[in-house]
C-alpha cells in the first residue's frame, strides 16, 4: 500500500479564501460600472426630455465664483461695479424688491420744542428763611432744597419712522402714530439723501394709517419740479400663509432702508397695539403676521412679496417675543389714498354703536339665543351704547340689542361689523338684522360720517 502526502489544511483554506474575495471583488467592480453606466444614461434622458427641471434642479448645487472688484492697492471694494447677480430666483427676486423699492422708502424724523429743566437750590420758607416762624427755628441758617426748575425749551428730535411714496407728486403713506402729535414738525427723508418738510393731510380715523405730502425745504437745491417714484400696490386679499414677506423700514430710528426677510406667518389677527408710552392705542382687526424682522423706526414703512409689490404697512412688532410682527393690508389704505387725492381728508361710514362680538362666552353670560352677531352694550366706564345723533340712534337702535346682519352679511368673529361696515360709504342706506327681545326684525339705517 502507497504511502499517501500529508494533506496540507492551511494552505486549501488559503487558496478557497482568495477565491472569494476575488469573486467579491470583480462583483462590486462589476455593480460600480453598471451604476456608472444606467446614472450616465438616465442624465442624459433628463436632458433630453426634462430639460427645465433638471436645471432647476442642479441650480441648488451650482455655486458661482465670486469675484470682488479690486482697488488700485489690490484690496476689495465694498461696492464696485459688477454687483452680485444669484442663479437663484428666489434670492435674485429679493435682491429685485428691495432694489426697486428701496428709493420709494423715506425716513419720517419727528421733532418738536421740548421744555429744558435743571436742578436749582430753593428755599421753601422764602429768601431768608426769617419771614415767619420757621425762620427763628433755624437762625440764621439758610435752608435749601433741590428743584428741578424749567429753563426754556430745546428743540431736538423727538422720533422716527417710515413711510413709502405713493404717488408722483409726493403723497407719502404711513402709520397714524408716527405723525399724530399736532404740536411736532415733520421731516422726511429719502434714499438719495434728500431732505423735505412734511405736512400731515389726513388721518385715517379707524385705521393706523396717515397719509402726508412732502415738499422741498428751503436751503435745498431747487428741484420744484421733482417726480417721485411711487411703489406698486399690489392686492393683500390674496395673500398666502407662508408666501414670502420682505419689510423695509428705518429700524430703530437710525438705519434707514433696513430690509428684512421672512413670511406671511399669520392673516386675519386682531390686535391691541400701543406705542412705547401708552399715549396712543387701538384695537386693529384684519391684520397680517409676519416673522420678517420689524423693529422700532419700521413703523410705516412697506411689507412686499416676491414681485417687489406692497402688500401691507408695517405696524406693530409683539413685545416680549421672538419674531413676531403685524402689518395692515393694503387693500385698507387704498381707499384713504383715494379720498385724500380727491378730498384732502378720510371719511369713514359710521353707524355710531358700541358693541361686543357674540360668541359662546358672550351667549351663555348675557343669556342670548344666538352665538353670532354684534352685542350693542355700554362702555367699561359707562360710556354710552349708542352715540348720541348717530345713524343708529336714529335708526332706533337700542342697547342690548343685538345686530346680526347688515344687508344680508352675517356678523360673526372673523367678519366683525367694522369690518362690513368698512365696505360701505358715508351716506349708503343699509338693513340691519337685529335680535331684540328674542324676536328678530330688520331695521333700516342712513350710515353717517366719521372723519379725521
Amino acid at each position: 500500500m502507497y504511502n499517501l502526502p500529508e494533506f496540507n489544511f492551511r494552505e486549501t483554506e488559503n487558496k478557497i479564501l482568495k477565491t472569494v474575495k476575488n469573486r467579491i471583488f470583480f462583483s462590486v467592480l462589476s455593480l460600480i460600472t453598471a451604476g456608472c453606466i444606467i446614472g450616465f444614461g438616465a442624465g442624459a434622458v433628463a436632458l433630453r426630455y426634462f430639460p427645465l427641471e433638471t436645471q432647476a434642479f442642479l441650480q441648488y448645487f451650482k455655486m458661482p465664483k465670486l469675484e470682488l472688484p479690486t482697488g488700485p492697492e489690490g484690496y476689495p471694494n465694498q461696492r464696485g461695479a459688477n454687483p452680485y447677480t444669484s442663479n437663484v430666483f428666489y434670492e435674485q427676486a429679493i435682491i429685485d424688491a428691495a432694489k426697486n423699492v428701496s428709493p420709494s422708502v423715506v425716513s419720517i424724523v419727528i421733532s418738536k420744542n421740548l421744555p429744558v429743566y435743571e436742578q436749582q437750590w430753593i428755599n421753601p420758607f422764602g429768601d431768608n428763611g426769617s419771614n415767619d416762624s420757621f425762620g427763628d427755628l433755624f437762625g440764621p441758617f439758610d435752608f435749601q432744597i433741590p428743584q428741578r426748575v424749567q429753563k426754556g425749551t430745546k428743540y431736538q428730535e423727538v422720533g422716527a419712522g417710515s413711510g413709502f411714496i405713493v404717488s408722483a407728486d409726493g403723497l407719502v403713506l404711513t402709520n397714524k402714530h408716527v405723525v399724530s402729535d399736532a404740536q411736532a414738525d415733520y421731516t422726511v427723508l429719502t434714499n438719495d439723501g434728500q431732505r423735505y418738510s412734511a405736512k400731515v393731510l389726513a388721518l385715517d380715523p379707524v385705521q393706523d394709517l396717515a397719509v402726508i405730502k412732502i415738499s422741498r425745504t428751503s436751503g435745498t437745491p431747487s428741484n420744484d419740479g421733482a417726480v417721485f417714484k411711487p411703489v406698486v400696490l399690489g392686492d393683500s386679499s390674496g395673500i398666502q400663509i407662508g408666501q414670502t414677506a420682505i419689510a423695509i423700514g428705518n429700524a430703530l430710528g437710525q438705519f434707514s432702508n433696513t430690509v428684512s426677510v421672512g413670511v406671511v406667518s399669520g392673516l386675519e389677527r386682531t390686535i391691541l397695539a400701543s406705542d412705547q408710552v401708552g399715549s396712543f392705542s387701538e384695537t386693529l382687526e384684519g391684520i397680517i403676521q409676519t416673522d420678517a424682522a420689524i423693529n422700532a423706526g419700521n413703523s410705516g414703512g412697506p411689507l412686499l412679496n416676491l414681485k417687489g409689490e406692497v402688500i401691507g404697512i408695517n405696524t406693530a412688532m409683539a413685545q416680549g417675543a421672538q419674531d413676531i410682527g403685524f402689518a395692515l393690508p393694503i387693500n385698507m389704505a387704498k381707499k384713504d389714498i383715494d379720498q385724500v387725492i380727491k378730498t384732502n381728508k378720510i371719511v369713514y361710514p359710521f353707524l355710531g354703536v358700541r358693541y361686543v362680538l357674540v360668541n359662546a362666552e358672550v351667549k351663555q353670560k348675557y343669556n342670548l339665543s344666538v352665538d353670532y352677531g354684534a352685542l350693542i352694550l355700554k362702555g367699561d366706564k359707562g360710556e354710552p351704547a349708542i352715540t348720541s345723533g348717530s345713524a343708529a340712534e336714529k335708526a332706533g337702535i337700542k342697547e342690548k340689542d343685538v345686530i346680526l346682519e347688515i344687508n344680508g352679511e352675517k356678523i360673526t368673529q372673523k367678519n366683525s361689523m367694522a369690518t362690513i361696515i368698512q365696505k360701505y360709504n358715508a351716506g349708503d342706506k343699509i338693513t340691519l338684522h337685529i335680535l331684540r327681545n328674542n324676536k328678530e326684525q330688520d331695521v333700516n339705517a342712513t350710515l353717517g360720517e366719521r372723519s379725521s
